[in-house]
């Protein structure tokens, strides 16, 4: 018996950290907080001014969201459901980084849109492997890192945030057309310090109708990703990495998660987490091929 309980122990690590964390509680004692700007129709890319031209600053981390209440918890049946307004850029943050897990979650879309996007499509995302400051990118609102997009018929989408890139494996682009997504085809890179740019549409659209709750999974492995929907793979990608300040190209394996307030209001419930030892088994043949 005593081999049984040395057995026990040994494996007690592994076993731990193959559970599901679950991410989300009323407290929202997992996260950070952080806020940007209230954009306006026709930004560029620069740091907001004032009428006068004064730079205006970001509203910033963990302070204000308890006077905007863009990221807030309610109860929906027992259980909690975070809701995010939207109305001001941002993200909630996970104050833990993370490296090798698979999240799972569920959203559905609100009724609220906000400028700059109130004729535009609804939108959100789930960043990853997210580094460095907050507000890095075009927008001001999100860190270095690699987006699981959340849009209106575009769910698993990919964008690169400031000096992110990767590999997806996806049909080369011609003229003003986006790459697009598809598993049958070669890694294709994207993103900072490659030809294409940092955009690449998903393979398919599994949305469900409006107001079901939609499952997402993010799966990531030693910079290799899986975007699903629904149980649907709609996104292969690997050799997730980043420029940096000196232009070099650097491994991005590892980061904090963020979930983005971009101008329409989302709920998200059951956030998890687990970590894993390898790629599952039944993704691995998606990155067998070149």
């Amino acid at each position: 018996m005593r081999w049984i309980g040395l057995w026990l122990c040994l494996i007690a690590p592994q076993l731990a950290a193959s559970e599901w964390q679950q991410l989300l509680d009323p407290q929202l004692s997992q996260w950070d907080t952080y806020l940007s700007y209230r954009h306006q129709p026709g930004y560029n890319g620069d740091v907001p001014k004032d009428a006068q031209g004064r730079v205006i600053a970001p509203i910033g981390l963990n302070t204000g969201n308890d006077k905007f209440k863009v990221f807030t918890v309610q109860n929906e049946q027992g259980e909690p459901v975070l809701r995010v307004s939207g109305e001001i850029y941002g993200a909630l943050t996970s104050k833990q980084s993370y490296r090798n897990y698979h999240l799972k979650l569920q959203f559905r879309w609100g009724e609220l849109k906000w400028p700059p996007r109130e004729q535009l499509l609804k939108d959100s995302g789930v960043l990853y492997h997210a580094v460095g400051e907050h507000g890095k990118e075009y927008w001001r609102s999100w860190m270095l890192s690699q987006e699981f997009q959340i849009m209106q018929g575009h769910n698993g989408d990919y964008w690169s945030q400031a000096s992110s890139a990767i590999d997806i494996r996806a049909l080369l682009p011609e003229s003003i057309m986006n790459a697009v997504a598809d598993p049958t085809q070669p890694f294709l890179p994207v993103g900072a310090g490659e030809k294409n740019q940092g955009f690449v549409l998903r393979h398919a659209d599994h949305e469900l109708p409006a107001g079901q709750w939609n499952t997402l999974e993010l799966i990531c492995f030693e910079g290799q990703s899986l975007h699903i929907v629904n149980g649907e793979v709609v996104m292969v990608l690997r050799n997730s990495r980043y420029l940096d300040p000196q232009g070099q190209l650097q491994p991005m394996v590892e980061g904090k998660l963020q979930l983005q307030s971009e101008a329409a209001e989302v709920f998200f419930r059951r956030i998890q987490l687990k970590l894993l030892a390898g790629l599952p088994a039944q993704y691995q043949p998606l990155f067998n091929q070149p």
